[in-house]
């Protein structure tokens, strides 16, 4: 039996079956847990520590921390990062290939 392979849109949460608004929106939300993850392990803060410091109960970050995205909102990744001393901007871009309404 033949393995069929096809290009990945870019977008993990897409390629599953995702709509595509969602799937950008949960695509941003990945990327944001996983730098609040990512510097919480850089800065080696334990849970209890990174709750402190975020304003949040320990139990959020592991939450953060097991990947549960569907719990945290683009706004609140925002903060976190923010509280971590971290500016978050936006960089926008027409792809090409789709449709455009209008």
């Amino acid at each position: 039996m033949a393995i069929r392979m096809r290009r990945s849109s870019g977008n993990v949460f897409e390629d599953v079956g995702f709509p595509r608004p969602e799937a950008e929106r949960l695509l941003i939300r990945s990327e944001l847990m996983s730098e609040v993850e990512r510097l919480i392990k850089k800065r080696r803060l334990t849970q209890k520590q990174a709750a402190k410091a975020l304003g949040v109960t320990q139990p959020r970050i592991s939450d953060l921390v097991r990947g549960h995205i569907d719990l945290f909102s683009i706004h609140t990744l925002v903060d976190m990062l923010g509280k971590l001393g971290i500016a978050v901007t936006l960089k926008t871009k027409e792809i090409k290939g789709r449709r455009r309404v209008a």
